[in-house]
């Protein structure tokens, strides 16, 4: 309730927007995080802020600007931060906003965290993750949204959270009008997506089995980065291929890891994949 209040704090004093949207209006599923200590957002020596101890989880809608014609679609955000924090603001505000000046509706996924201690990290994200594209589809004429243009965007772990929960049957009770309500995005992108590559197995962790039930993907990596390896991105480009789901992988020379929305000098594959990405997003006609 704390970090709910403070929130709406922050957007009283700041840019008005929507009210955020809470997923689990009676609590979250196990895994569950506890309420105290409370959420918090602190700003790193690089100057970018970062957020941890979340346990109420929440969409925070990024909506298009007065003039800016909407789509109709919708997508929800899934910042990195390897399970203890989430790094939401290169890798979620900042993509929210380049998504909503191109007539997208965009929503922050404040998921549960940390979970880095949890026996399966990913499994209330990914819960998360899932519901988020249920309510959305459930409320879409409440938001002015096309029910069949709901996608996910995952940097990071937020790529690996995106990616398993599409890859898997709901992993949450749904409960009441949305126990009907499909948990599977439209669209995805994922940008280098955390640890999806097993190297012991040489193949995809084994809680991301592709399937034709995926939705059109567009993938994004560095060929340098040392925390998501290329093989993962590789292998889930060729895995969709296989199940005949449309898709599209770029793979750039250097970058590292963790760019987010951010340019790294030397490495122009970290700007360029955004202009790619808009592209692929525009051919659907998802985006102005």
């Amino acid at each position: 309730m704390r970090a709910l209040l403070w929130g709406m704090l922050v957007c009283c004093l700041g840019q008005a927007r929507a009210a955020d949207i809470v997923l689990w209006p009676e609590g979250a599923p196990e895994p569950k995080v506890p309420g105290e200590p409370a959420e918090v957002v602190t700003k790193g020596k690089d100057g970018i802020s970062r957020r941890t101890n979340v346990s109420s989880p929440r969409l925070v809608p990024y909506l298009p600007g007065e003039g800016v014609k909407r789509t109709g679609a919708a997508v929800v955000v899934v910042p990195g931060g390897g399970f203890g924090l989430l790094a939401d603001e290169h890798e979620g505000s900042d993509a929210c906003k380049w998504l909503a000046a191109q007539g997208i509706q965009a929503y922050l996924l404040v998921h549960r965290t940390p979970t880095s201690k949890h026996a399966e990290p990913n499994l209330g994200p990914a819960q998360d993750c899932q519901r988020a594209v249920q309510v959305l589809r459930a409320r879409s004429n409440e938001f002015g949204i096309d029910s069949k243009k709901i996608g996910v965007l995952g940097f990071s772990a937020g790529g690996q959270v995106a990616a398993v929960a599409c890859a898997n049957e709901s992993l949450a009770p749904v409960g009441g009008d949305k126990e009907s309500v499909s948990h599977r995005p439209d669209f995805l992108l994922a940008i280098y997506a955390w640890k999806i590559y097993d190297p012991a197995k040489k193949a995809l962790r084994a809680d991301l089995a592709v399937s034709g039930k995926f939705p059109p993907t567009f993938i994004a990596q560095m060929g340098d980065d040392p925390g998501s390896l290329a093989q993962g991105s590789a292998l889930l480009y060729l895995a969709l291929l296989e199940n005949k789901v449309p898709a599209e992988l770029h793979i750039y020379e250097k970058g590292g890891h963790g760019f987010g929305m951010n340019a790294r000098a030397g490495a122009p594959g970290t700007k360029d994949w955004s202009a790619r990405a808009m592209e692929w997003l525009r051919g659907r006609g998802l985006a102005n």
